[in-house]
């Protein structure tokens, strides 16, 4: 196949980052295609490690078109930061292309963010703040600015007037034009090369038979109509949301990778069903760095959820799945695989939509014991010990998705690759 969608399967910190950088030596073109600097994906790379939030994880790799598509929310500030950064370390030539349909987060949907997160109290979403949110909402309200608006200085000048306009009316913020207009521009000259009609481009690489990867952010229970509303984000990070994110046609997504830790983890409110914290949870924490790479908030630690898996697998059409993390859970004497759910005394096998349902299920588990021997080195399957097999076996089993990948490690090299994927 020429072409394949990286998703997260869980609440997102899967390790997209590293999945996605492994199969951008084989890609010609790496796309990524929703969400904004609220996404962190970390490489780790003969022994460097990059924290990536804006930028598609292929600026890594030589020779490569990185696409930010029109899905995607804008930062300028911390896409130049981002770059320069790069740069400091000597990655210079990473061919970037920016969507001139991708819309750009401007200093009040920050301010804002953080407002409605205080307003909230109790019952907050648990936002990064860095403005998603609010920029999207203005998408769909039909007064944001794209990148495409850097290329015409008067007609973005106009635009941000009127927005302000319709802020202070609807809103009653206290905002200049004037400075906003001043705060965008001082970047158009760095960014305005890098714009163009994206689609056109990756229509054009998919007819002539590049090898394509699409990179999602985040995770499929946090999709804005799918996951755990209204514990979510502000887009779509499932497969079905590539054609709309990027103008590709839905006929050329048909190869879906989905990645999982061999746990689960949850940043942020919202319900998670085989969450569980003592000893054992303490320890997956801290061997497995389960830190948010924007946030640096320590992440919440569950069992594996099949129940998500499926829900997953049916809303994205996923058709393999990469297992991260497998070596964090040695030394761990039993290990737990959820593989349904009790509600009201009545088995059940999805998610609810009504995430106060979802936070009353009683996860059913099933028990495998767990391995000794240190297997960051495993090179390919049969070298796993016989339990660390058996729990992939497991998972396969109950998911009915066929394990690609698997990781033992968070270096590029630490990648066992079952069945080639590009």
């Amino acid at each position: 196949m020429s072409n394949v969608v990286v998703v997260g399967t869980q609440w997102g910190d899967e390790g997209k980052g590293k999945i996605t950088d492994y199969l951008a030596q084989e890609a010609e073109v790496v796309v990524r295609y929703q969400g904004g600097n609220n996404a962190g994906h970390t490489i780790v790379f003969n022994g460097e490690t990059y924290a990536l939030h804006l930028l598609p994880s292929g600026v890594l790799s030589k020779n490569k078109v990185n696409i930010m598509a029109n899905g995607m929310v804008i930062n300028l500030k911390a896409l130049v930061e981002e770059i320069e950064g790069l740069k400091s370390r000597g990655i210079d030539n990473i061919n970037l292309k920016i969507s001139n349909r991708a819309h750009i987060i401007l200093p009040f949907h920050i301010e804002l963010d953080g407002a409605y997160e205080d307003l909230a109290g109790k019952k907050k979403i648990g936002t990064t703040k860095k403005g998603i949110g609010p920029t999207y909402t203005d998408k769909h309200f039909r007064c944001g600015i794209r990148m495409g608006d850097l290329l015409d200085l008067d007609y973005l000048k106009e635009r941000i007037e009127n927005i302000v306009r319709i802020k202070k009316i609807s809103e009653k913020v206290e905002i200049s034009a004037q400075k906003i207009y001043n705060e965008v521009v001082q970047f158009s000259d760095i960014v305005k090369n890098m714009i163009c009609d994206t689609s056109l481009l990756l229509n054009e690489a998919l007819e002539n038979g590049k090898k394509v990867l699409f990179e999602g952010a985040q995770g499929i229970m946090l999709c804005i109509d799918h996951g755990t509303y209204p514990f979510v984000t502000s887009s779509s990070p499932t497969a079905a949301a590539v054609p709309l994110y990027t103008g590709v046609a839905p006929a050329y997504i048909n190869n879906v990778l989905g990645i999982t830790k061999a746990y689960t983890t949850r940043v942020g409110e919202g319900a998670f069903p085989t969450e569980f914290e003592d000893e054992t949870a303490k320890t997956i924490r801290e061997v497995g760095h389960e830190y948010g790479t924007t946030t640096k908030r320590p992440r919440r630690i569950g069992w594996l959820d099949t129940v998500v898996l499926k829900y997953s697998k049916r809303v994205s059409g996923i058709n393999g799945l990469s297992i991260m993390l497998l070596d964090v859970l040695t030394g761990i004497k039993t290990l737990k695989i959820c593989t349904a759910y009790k509600l009201d005394g009545e088995i059940i096998n999805t998610l609810p939509s009504i995430v106060d349902h979802l936070e009353l299920v009683e996860p059913i588990y099933e028990e495998l014991p767990g391995w000794d021997e240190d297997i960051t080195n495993v090179k390919n399957f049969d070298q796993l010990p016989q339990n660390a097999q058996d729990y992939l076996k497991k998972i396969e089993e109950l998911t009915k998705i066929k394990i690609k990948i698997f990781s033992v490690g968070p270096d590029r090299e630490q990648t066992v690759v079952m069945e080639k994927i590009l």
